[in-house]
C-alpha cells in the first residue's frame, strides 16, 4: 500500500509542479524556476520518507570543494537520485539526453534551467555540443550534474562508464566529485514497488584536475562502484538480488547505441 499511495502522489505532484515550472519559466530570471525545482525535489524526499518509508541519509558534505564550479558524478540507480541531488544544491545544472526535448513542456523547462542537452546517440557531434553548452555553465559558475553511466543501473550492477564526463572534466579544469549510493535497494530504477528502509548517498573524495583519460575514468569508476557496493544493506535487501552484485549490465538499447557510435567514429576516422 505504501508503494501505491507514493506512486499516485508522485505522478499527481509531478504534473502539478511541471505546470508550475512552465509558468515560472516565463519570468525573466532563472531563480524562480530553480526555487520551484527545489520545492518539488524536497517534497518528493518528504514523500519518500513519510509515505514510502525510505529514509535518505546524505553524507560527505565536508569533502565538497568550498569555492568555484565543480562536476558532480553520481551512481545512477533510481528515479529518486535526481531528487536527492537537487535537494542538496541550489541552481544546479545537469546533463540529459535529447529524448526529453520531444515533450514540449519539458523542453521549455530544460531551456530555462540551463540544462546541458546532448544527443543521446553520442559520437563526436554530441561531444562538441556537450563541450559548448557546458562551457556556458562553467562561465556562470554553476555546479554541473552528470551521470557517468548514462543509464539507470539495476541495483548491484553497473553500466560501462561513458567518456563524456572526462571531456567535461578536461574542459572545465575543475574537480569532479564522485557520489556513491544504495538508493536502488529502496527504489530500484523506475520500479513501481518501493522498499522501506534506509538509503545512503555519499559524496566521495573529489578527483582533482590533471589526470589522463584512462587514469581519470579508472579512478572515477573504482571510487563510485567500490563504495556503492560497500553501502549495500545485506540485512534488508529490498530490491537487491545478491546474484547481481558486481555484474556489468548493458541492455539491448545501450548495446545498439554503443555499436552504432563506434561504427560512426570508425567511418569518420
Amino acid at each position: 500500500m505504501r508503494s501505491f499511495f507514493f506512486n499516485i502522489l508522485f505522478y499527481i505532484l509531478t504534473a502539478v509542479f511541471a505546470i508550475a515550472c512552465v509558468i515560472l519559466s516565463f519570468l525573466p530570471t532563472r531563480k524562480p524556476i530553480m526555487l520551484g525545482l527545489a520545492a518539488y525535489t524536497k517534497t518528493m524526499l518528504w514523500l519518500m520518507k513519510v509515505i514510502a518509508g525510505i529514509e535518505v541519509r546524505v553524507s560527505g558534505h565536508e569533502r565538497l570543494p568550498e569555492k568555484g564550479p565543480y562536476i558532480i558524478a553520481p551512481k545512477h540507480q533510481s528515479y529518486g537520485d535526481g531528487f536527492v541531488m537537487f535537494s542538496q544544491f541550489f541552481d544546479l545544472s545537469f546533463v540529459t539526453g535529447d529524448h526529453l526535448e520531444k515533450f514540449m513542456t519539458l523542453k521549455r523547462i530544460l531551456q530555462k534551467v540551463g540544462a546541458v542537452v546532448v544527443d543521446s546517440c553520442g559520437g563526436s557531434d554530441a561531444r562538441d555540443s556537450l563541450q559548448e553548452r557546458a562551457a556556458l555553465v562553467r562561465k556562470q559558475g554553476r555546479k554541473l550534474l552528470i551521470y557517468p553511466e548514462g543509464h539507470l543501473s539495476r541495483i548491484g550492477t553497473h553500466h560501462r562508464y561513458r567518456k563524456g564526463v572526462y571531456f567535461m572534466y578536461e574542459d572545465f579544469n575543475c574537480p569532479v566529485v564522485p557520489v556513491a549510493t544504495n538508493l536502488g535497494q529502496r527504489w530500484n530504477q523506475n520500479d513501481w514497488t518501493k522498499h522501506k528502509g534506509i538509503a545512503h548517498v555519499e559524496f566521495l573524495e573529489p578527483i582533482e584536475p590533471g589526470l589522463s583519460k584512462d587514469e581519470f575514468m579508472d579512478m572515477l569508476e573504482t571510487r563510485i562502484e567500490t563504495r556503492s557496493l560497500e553501502l549495500l544493506d545485506l540485512e534488508n535487501l529490498g530490491a537487491l538480488n545478491p546474484d547481481d552484485i558486481g555484474k556489468l549490465s548493458e541492455n539491448k538499447v545501450a548495446l545498439a547505441k554503443r555499436i552504432g557510435r563506434e561504427a560512426n567514429e570508425e567511418t569518420k576516422s
